[in-house]
Protein backbone atom coordinates (compact mmCIF):
# COMPACT_ATOMS: atom_id res chain seq x y z
CA UNK A 1 0.00 0.00 0.00
CA UNK A 2 1.14 3.63 -1.02
CA UNK A 3 1.77 6.11 1.66
CA UNK A 4 -1.08 8.65 1.51
CA UNK A 5 -0.99 11.97 0.33
CA UNK A 6 -4.39 13.75 0.73
CA UNK A 7 -6.61 14.15 3.72
CA UNK A 8 -9.12 14.93 1.37
CA UNK A 9 -12.44 12.98 2.25
CA UNK A 10 -14.52 12.73 -0.93
CA UNK A 11 -17.45 11.01 -2.25
CA UNK A 12 -16.60 7.70 -3.92
CA UNK A 13 -16.41 6.84 -7.32
CA UNK A 14 -17.59 3.55 -9.19
CA UNK A 15 -13.92 3.20 -9.75
CA UNK A 16 -13.42 3.15 -5.95
CA UNK A 17 -15.76 -0.22 -5.45
CA UNK A 18 -12.39 -2.49 -5.31
CA UNK A 19 -10.85 -0.60 -2.79
CA UNK A 20 -13.50 -0.08 -0.71
CA UNK A 21 -14.14 -3.71 -0.21
CA UNK A 22 -10.58 -4.22 -0.20
CA UNK A 23 -10.49 -2.00 2.89
CA UNK A 24 -13.70 -3.11 4.17
CA UNK A 25 -12.76 -6.68 4.29
CA UNK A 26 -8.71 -5.79 5.67
CA UNK A 27 -10.63 -3.83 8.62
CA UNK A 28 -13.04 -6.19 9.80
CA UNK A 29 -11.38 -9.54 8.65
CA UNK A 30 -10.23 -10.36 12.07
CA UNK A 31 -13.64 -9.93 13.91
CA UNK A 32 -14.41 -13.12 12.11
CA UNK A 33 -13.50 -15.59 14.97
CA UNK A 34 -14.62 -13.58 17.33
CA UNK A 35 -18.28 -12.53 16.76
CA UNK A 36 -18.60 -16.51 14.89
CA UNK A 37 -20.09 -14.77 11.82
CA UNK A 38 -18.82 -12.09 8.77
CA UNK A 39 -19.14 -8.88 9.51
CA UNK A 40 -22.02 -6.68 8.38
CA UNK A 41 -20.00 -4.15 6.18
CA UNK A 42 -18.29 -7.21 4.98
CA UNK A 43 -21.39 -7.76 3.21
CA UNK A 44 -22.90 -4.90 2.12
CA UNK A 45 -23.32 -4.45 -1.80
CA UNK A 46 -20.72 -1.74 -2.13
CA UNK A 47 -21.64 -1.08 -5.94
CA UNK A 48 -24.90 -0.38 -4.68
CA UNK A 49 -23.90 1.52 -1.44
CA UNK A 50 -21.57 3.89 -4.29
CA UNK A 51 -24.30 4.12 -7.08
CA UNK A 52 -26.46 5.54 -4.05
CA UNK A 53 -24.09 8.48 -2.77
CA UNK A 54 -23.65 6.94 0.30
CA UNK A 55 -20.16 5.63 0.60
CA UNK A 56 -17.35 8.72 1.21
CA UNK A 57 -13.52 7.67 0.96
CA UNK A 58 -9.80 8.78 1.90
CA UNK A 59 -6.82 8.33 1.16
CA UNK A 60 -4.04 9.22 -2.50
CA UNK A 61 -3.38 7.33 -4.43
CA UNK A 62 -4.74 4.45 -2.43
CA UNK A 63 -7.91 4.65 -0.66
CA UNK A 64 -7.36 4.00 3.30
CA UNK A 65 -10.44 5.03 5.05
CA UNK A 66 -14.25 4.53 4.45
CA UNK A 67 -17.51 5.69 5.92
CA UNK A 68 -20.89 4.46 4.47
CA UNK A 69 -23.27 7.27 5.38
CA UNK A 70 -26.97 7.09 5.43
CA UNK A 71 -29.24 9.84 5.91
CA UNK A 72 -32.97 9.72 7.29
CA UNK A 73 -35.37 12.33 7.97
CA UNK A 74 -34.16 12.83 11.91
CA UNK A 75 -30.54 11.68 12.23
CA UNK A 76 -27.54 10.35 10.11
CA UNK A 77 -27.09 6.86 10.26
CA UNK A 78 -23.13 6.25 10.19
CA UNK A 79 -23.62 2.26 9.13
CA UNK A 80 -19.76 1.85 8.13
CA UNK A 81 -16.47 3.40 9.14
CA UNK A 82 -13.36 1.57 8.03
CA UNK A 83 -9.34 2.35 8.17
CA UNK A 84 -6.93 -0.31 6.23
CA UNK A 85 -4.95 -1.87 8.91
CA UNK A 86 -1.66 -0.10 7.76
CA UNK A 87 -3.15 3.10 8.10
CA UNK A 88 -3.67 2.64 11.66
CA UNK A 89 -2.33 5.05 14.33
CA UNK A 90 -2.30 7.94 11.87
CA UNK A 91 -5.52 9.80 12.65
CA UNK A 92 -7.52 8.21 9.93
CA UNK A 93 -10.77 7.23 11.85
CA UNK A 94 -10.87 10.71 14.13
CA UNK A 95 -10.81 12.61 10.64
CA UNK A 96 -13.71 10.20 9.42
CA UNK A 97 -15.69 10.52 12.40
CA UNK A 98 -15.10 14.64 11.95
CA UNK A 99 -16.44 14.63 8.59
CA UNK A 100 -19.48 12.69 9.87
CA UNK A 101 -20.42 15.56 12.39
CA UNK A 102 -19.65 18.35 9.76
CA UNK A 103 -21.72 15.99 7.37
CA UNK A 104 -24.71 15.91 9.80
CA UNK A 105 -24.66 18.79 10.27
CA UNK A 106 -24.89 19.96 6.42
CA UNK A 107 -27.87 17.92 5.97
CA UNK A 108 -29.28 19.78 9.04
CA UNK A 109 -29.80 16.50 10.75
CA UNK A 110 -29.64 16.71 15.11
CA UNK A 111 -28.18 13.51 15.47
CA UNK A 112 -25.95 10.71 14.40
CA UNK A 113 -26.89 6.69 14.78
CA UNK A 114 -24.39 4.02 14.60
CA UNK A 115 -24.09 0.31 16.14
CA UNK A 116 -21.28 -2.05 16.62
CA UNK A 117 -21.20 -5.66 17.32
CA UNK A 118 -21.09 -6.39 21.56
CA UNK A 119 -18.29 -7.99 20.67
CA UNK A 120 -15.93 -5.29 19.09
CA UNK A 121 -15.20 -4.10 22.51
CA UNK A 122 -12.15 -1.41 20.64
CA UNK A 123 -15.08 0.30 19.18
CA UNK A 124 -17.13 0.43 22.63
CA UNK A 125 -14.06 2.54 24.40
CA UNK A 126 -13.71 4.85 21.00
CA UNK A 127 -17.39 6.11 19.81
CA UNK A 128 -18.05 7.41 23.83
CA UNK A 129 -14.42 9.11 23.30
CA UNK A 130 -16.11 10.92 20.29
CA UNK A 131 -19.37 12.32 21.77
CA UNK A 132 -21.16 9.09 21.35
CA UNK A 133 -23.58 7.77 24.36
CA UNK A 134 -24.92 4.20 24.47
CA UNK A 135 -28.47 3.50 23.79
CA UNK A 136 -29.41 -0.17 24.05
CA UNK A 137 -28.01 -3.50 23.37
CA UNK A 138 -30.27 -5.10 21.13
CA UNK A 139 -30.15 -8.71 19.04
CA UNK A 140 -30.86 -7.85 15.29
CA UNK A 141 -30.42 -11.56 14.01
CA UNK A 142 -27.28 -13.20 14.20
CA UNK A 143 -25.79 -9.64 15.80
CA UNK A 144 -25.50 -8.68 19.04
CA UNK A 145 -25.54 -4.50 19.15
CA UNK A 146 -24.65 -2.05 21.01
CA UNK A 147 -26.50 0.91 19.62
CA UNK A 148 -24.87 4.72 20.03
CA UNK A 149 -26.38 8.04 19.04
CA UNK A 150 -24.43 11.31 19.07
CA UNK A 151 -26.83 14.56 19.84
CA UNK A 152 -25.11 17.67 17.96
CA UNK A 153 -24.84 21.22 18.86
CA UNK A 154 -25.46 24.00 16.36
Amino acid sequence: MNADTSDEIRLAAPADVPAVRAVTDAAYRHYIARIGVVPAPMRADHAADVAAGRVYVTGAPDVIGVLVLVPHEDHLFLESVAVHPDAAGRGVGRRLLAFVDAHARSLGLPEIRLYTNALMWENQKIYPRYGYELVERRVDGVYDRFHYRKRLTR
